[in-house]
């Protein structure tokens, strides 16, 4: 069983993938500015304990706790309650920790003093929705020293040539399209061309989702949400290495 662990929420719109932010999309229902970034009262969860004195979050299937979904884990508005997170992240060393940023630019300000070479549990994915952010982000994130590294290519806004960036130590990529009512197309041969480069370079290829607005063979889908990420697993075309 995972667990999504949010520490704090809202965040700051700093590219294209983030037009259409889920987080922004979901508080707009309940009038909530996604944009005023607040500390959550779960911020203590990994290291709460129960009355018998164990921790309540229990490690169970892979582990694999994901971190600050509802924001980015690099956000500035954060940088004071950061260094606590790294605490209980290190103290809880038999839990893994996933997170996805778009602020890879500002690795080097935002670990601990004694990362070294990376936490041997934690899981960093750096996100490029276009050439332009992949060519800005994937630099630094390569030349990081982080123990375990995944690119997210989500919402996938148009072909991406990752060939360059793809051997360097990267397990995974994930890609899929934008959910949401106001969602730009994803065409099926940006998946394809994607998972091409992965092959060629033996690095695992998930197709995640297929998006709101998903085009095949030049015909445009319509694709309810509910139905997103198992059209796309239908589609067969995942790579484990």
């Amino acid at each position: 069983m995972n667990v999504t662990w949010n520490p704090w929420h809202g965040c700051h719109k700093i590219s294209p993938g983030c037009q259409n932010c889920y987080v922004y999309r979901q508080d707009a229902r309940y009038e909530r500015d996604s944009s005023q970034v607040v500390k959550n009262k779960t911020f203590y969860l990994p290291v709460e304990k129960n009355r018998s004195g164990e921790y309540k979050l229990r490690r169970e299937g892979d582990g694999i706790v994901y971190l600050c979904f509802s924001s980015d884990f690099f956000l500035e508005d954060a940088d004071g309650w950061r260094d606590e997170c790294w605490r209980m992240i290190k103290q809880r060393s038999d839990l893994d920790f996933l997170f996805i940023t778009k602020r890879i630019h500002r690795f080097y300000e935002c670990i601990p003093s004694d990362w070294g070479d990376g936490y041997d549990n934690v899981h960093i994915c750096c996100t490029c929705e276009n050439q332009s952010m992949a060519d800005f982000r994937l630099p630094i994130f390569l030349e990081a020293p982080i123990k375990k590294k995944s690119i997210v290519c989500e919402p996938l806004l148009e072909e991406i040539d990752l060939s360059a960036y793809l051997n360097h130590g990267i397990s995974q990529l994930i890609a899929g399209g934008e959910s949401g009512y106001n969602a730009r197309p994803c065409r099926y041969e940006w998946i394809l061309s994607l998972r091409s480069q992965c092959i060629a370079a033996g690095v695992s290829f998930y197709f995640k989702q297929t998006g709101a607005k998903f085009i095949k063979d030049n015909r445009l889908y319509n694709i309810p949400r509910k139905l997103q990420h198992s059209q796309a697993a239908k589609a067969g075309i995942n790579v484990c290495f």
